[in-house]
């Protein structure tokens, strides 16, 4: 029989095996087996007693953990002229560990006794268990330029891109970072505010070519007016800042919520957790909690911190870099629900029965620590039979009581029939340079709909609580399709040989019915996307009209209050009505709900066109080195100057030119959403699938100019070079629609035929 291992020897193993912690895997390491097992437990509770360990389920860890991003205070420097830190936020009962401060070239210089936001990195040293890299300096705020640097004999001067600027900003010589002339820089302000003569800027960063892909998301930020620059007073309040405690709330430390977010998420806003209800009265049930951070606690009404997050209103996402509704300092940090670190969050308890019918709920204000941080790939391989080291002790207590939860809850949903939508989301993957390596589209993973349904059930819960307590609340809402777009559908679908029928009020289980019958088939694309185009737009509104495309009565946003203004004001409603402190929904925040509702949606509409426009850049960028190189697509939209057409590739979206499509006039069918050819009569219709070249790619604009080579796999007659108009051959009105619906009527034809000869009627 094995030796019983000393606490020393199994804290060192736990520290350097921080995936393999439960008891079992400590008694395999040591070889105990049999009775031997009943001593190392006693073992494992007596470090527990004395704090070296801390017991979550059946794992053991070692509580002493640094948040991912965190305030340091710089220490002064060793003999070998190394800057370490000490982290100001420290829960562990044992010594705080060593931080070393690695700085980049363009980091300022920092000295003994300042404060830092700096990200950590666990390391294995020596002398230090993390390493830091600079987000901010604590309690310094310098303004920020991007412009275009000149350089000039001793030092340069910055040309702001910012229309609104009226100054440029002079570089001294070791100031530059090296920069080129005519580059696009980063810079940061050098001398102090209210100086006479030109400000003194200093480059952080070097961005090259104005055009090149990594200004890209910068100059969009700047060319919609979005705010990316903290004010003073924002930054002072948010530095003030210290963790909340337990005071006036629950503990929930001994739940075991994780969080699962993407694998690159650096803030963490919702964890879940669920098990079987014990109730008797619910029989096969659930409970699942849903805990989200609680950023009312810190963003207070009528602070400065409130007045930023309102004017911004939402969080602005690129593919190399977020535009935060709040600092650093909350968004990274203490509004993050980081693993093995104690956080305030408010939280809702939902019991759902064995069908997956939510039974009831209740809100909670608590204080939570997050077990594991897991990202939806891993946790998706773990619950498919391959668990990784972190996932593997997890599984039986964790994850796979989420998945069961999740299967009720998703049956339930299926009764209810919210949109169902097939639409793949494409990701633009970035070098550290800022060059696209690869356009990919997203999986589709069990996973992220286990979140997206736990966090509408949450949005549910909070919607409910309000209206019942009577407390005003922003709701989001999602009207009908109006009638003209519902034809416009109906038009497309019958040109596909699908049916919407008519003469009946509209549910989202009718437009299910239209989805699911074009699965599979060659109009799926198209008719997801003309479904999807057939939608109003969701907005907020102090009142409730519903939301249609979730099939929801009562619908309110209250799981992402880090990156959206709305959450915040449903949060402070929840604190509100239950009594939970002073911070609460306030008089002002009641009196302008219908002016922060409208200025919300705004602010989404405006980043919603950014990153869209942004996309469109970095995706011409890519394709600018393939220009010549032929694609399959399909059509996506017509006008009356040439026609739409998506990658198949790329996901991204070019414009073939009418100009380009032969030596004949083409007759524009707004109506039908066509263009005919006066001399062959070919129609051109939305749903094609097309064989393209590209001709031009900007990455200035984002646009994309193509030449049509075949449609439906018909070899497309070359434009010769001429004006692409023949002679105009005169039609009656609605002549071409006609056309296209006796087309379809004669005869037993073959589908190829018919497909060529479809007319599809939308609206971009």
């Amino acid at each position: 029989m094995a030796e019983l291992p000393t606490k020393a020897q199994v804290l060192d193993w736990i520290a350097e095996n921080p995936t393999q912690t439960s008891k079992r895997d400590i008694a395999k390491a040591f070889g105990i087996k049999g009775a031997a097992r009943i001593d190392l437990k006693r073992l494992l509770k007596e470090l527990e007693a004395e704090g070296h360990l801390q017991k979550n389920r059946k794992n053991y860890r070692d509580p002493d953990k640094l948040p991912p991003v965190t305030v340091l205070q710089v220490l002064s420097p060793d003999a070998d002229g190394e800057l370490f830190a000490k982290p100001l936020e420290w829960h562990g009962e044992g010594p705080e560990p060593r931080v070393l401060y690695i700085a980049r070239d363009s980091d300022p210089a920092l000295g003994e006794g300042d404060r830092i936001l700096g990200r950590l990195t666990e390391v294995r040293a020596d002398d230090h268990q993390y390493e830091a890299r600079l987000i901010r300096r604590i309690g310094h705020n310098p303004h920020k330029i991007l412009g275009i640097y000149r350089k000039r004999t001793e030092g340069g001067r910055i040309t702001p891109i910012d229309k609104g600027a009226d100054r440029e900003w002079q570089v001294p010589d070791g100031a530059t970072h090296g920069a080129r002339d005519g580059e696009l820089v980063e810079a940061e302000q050098a001398s102090p505010r209210g100086k006479l003569g030109l400000p003194t800027a200093r480059i952080v960063e070097r961005l090259g070519d104005p055009s090149a892909p990594k200004a890209v998301s910068l100059i969009a930020i700047h060319q919609h007016g979005i705010p990316d620059d903290f004010p003073d007073k924002v930054i002072e309040e948010a530095d003030r800042m210290k963790p909340a405690g337990l005071s006036g709330r629950e503990d929930m430390r001994d739940l075991p919520l994780v969080t699962i977010d993407p694998a690159d998420a650096r803030d963490h806003d919702d964890a879940v957790y669920a098990h079987a209800d014990d109730d008797p009265k619910n029989d096969g049930g659930f409970v699942v909690w849903v805990a989200i951070a609680d950023v009312a606690h810190y963003v207070t009404p009528g602070s400065a911190l409130d007045a930023e997050a309102r004017m911004r209103g939402n969080s602005t996402y690129f593919p190399d870099r977020v535009v935060p509704m709040l600092p650093d300092r909350l968004s990274g940090d203490l509004c993050s629900l980081h693993e093995g670190v104690p956080r305030a969050c408010i939280a809702v308890r939902m019991r759902l029965n064995a069908q997956g019918q939510k039974v009831g709920h209740s809100f909670h204000r608590g204080l939570m620590r997050s077990i594991a941080s897991l990202n939806y790939e891993e946790v998706q391989q773990a619950l498919d039979g391959e668990p990784n080291d972190k996932c593997g002790p997890l599984l039986e207590d964790v994850l796979q009581p989420l998945r069961a939860a999740y299967q009720a809850a998703a049956s339930a949903r299926d009764q209810r029939q919210p949109l169902d939508l097939d639409l793949p989301e494409r990701k633009i993957v970035l070098s550290e340079t800022g060059e696209v390596t690869s356009v990919r589209f997203r999986d589709r993973l069990e996973t992220h709909r286990l979140i997206e349904e736990f966090m509408v059930l949450a949005n549910v819960c909070a919607g409910e609580t309000l209206m019942a307590k009577r407390t005003p609340l922003l709701l989001r809402v999602h009207e009908e399709p109006n009638p003209e777009k519902l034809n416009a559908l109906r038009e497309t679908a019958a040109a596909s040989g699908l049916t919407l029928a008519k003469g009946q009020v509209l549910q989202t289980r009718h437009l299910n019915k239209l989805l699911h019958d074009a699965a599979g088939t060659d109009f799926a694309e198209l008719i997801n996307l003309s479904t999807l185009r057939s939608m109003t737009q969701a907005y907020y509104s102090p009142e409730n009209f519903g939301h249609f495309g979730l099939a929801l009565k009562t619908y309110a946003h209250f799981t992402s209050p880090i990156r959206r203004y709305a959450d915040l004001i449903v949060h402070r409603g929840l604190i509100a009505s239950h009594g939970w402190g002073k911070d609460g929904l306030s008089p002002d925040d009641i009196d302008r709900l219908p002016r922060t509702a409208e200025h919300i949606s705004e602010t989404e509409r405006r980043s919603m066109t950014a990153e869209r426009d942004t996309n469109d850049r970095y995706l011409a960028a890519y394709l600018s080195e393939r220009v010549g190189n032929e694609f399959t697509g399909r059509i996506s939209g017509i006008a009356r100057f040439g026609v739409f057409v998506r990658l198949d590739e790329s996901g991204a979206d070019g414009l073939v030119p009418i100009r380009s499509l032969g030596n004949e006039f083409f007759h524009y069918d707004r109506e039908a959403q066509t263009l005919m050819g006066s001399d062959t009569g070919r129609e051109i219709s939305l749903g094609q699938r097309v064989t393209v070249r590209l001709s031009e790619a900007v990455p200035v604009t984002g646009g994309l100019m193509l030449e049509l080579l075949e449609l439906e796999g018909e070899e497309m007659a070359p434009s010769g070079g001429g004006s692409g108009r023949g002679r105009p051959v005169r039609r009656k009105p609605g002549q071409a629609k006609a056309r296209a619906r006796t087309a379809q009527k004669s005869g037993p034809k073959s589908r190829s035929s018919r497909d060529k000869r479809k007319v599809t009627r939308k609206r971009r």
